[in-house]
């Protein structure tokens, strides 16, 4: 349903990005993203990691590639 905030898991997507946002550049330390996305994680993702969202960030100050997991207590289970 469009423009409806799907909630696949016990957090929304936007309460994914904002928790995505709040997570400091692993390089230089900056909350400046020139780019990032959520997802839902994959089958595979969630089975490993128990992850639920995926984001993917790219640092506005360093250019950093980074990609995260947010369970779905919100939790972070992973940067990298």
């Amino acid at each position: 349903m469009a423009g409806e905030d799907r909630r696949l898991s016990g957090i929304s997507r936007e309460r994914a990005e904002r928790i995505a946002r709040a997570h400091a550049c692993e390089n230089c330390g900056e909350y400046s993203y020139k780019r990032l996305v959520v997802k839902e994680a994959t089958a595979a993702n969630r089975a490993e990691f128990n992850e639920a969202w995926h984001a993917t960030k790219i640092c506005g100050v360093c250019g950093l590639h980074q990609e995260m997991g947010i369970d779905e207590e919100g939790e972070i289970v992973y940067v990298g």
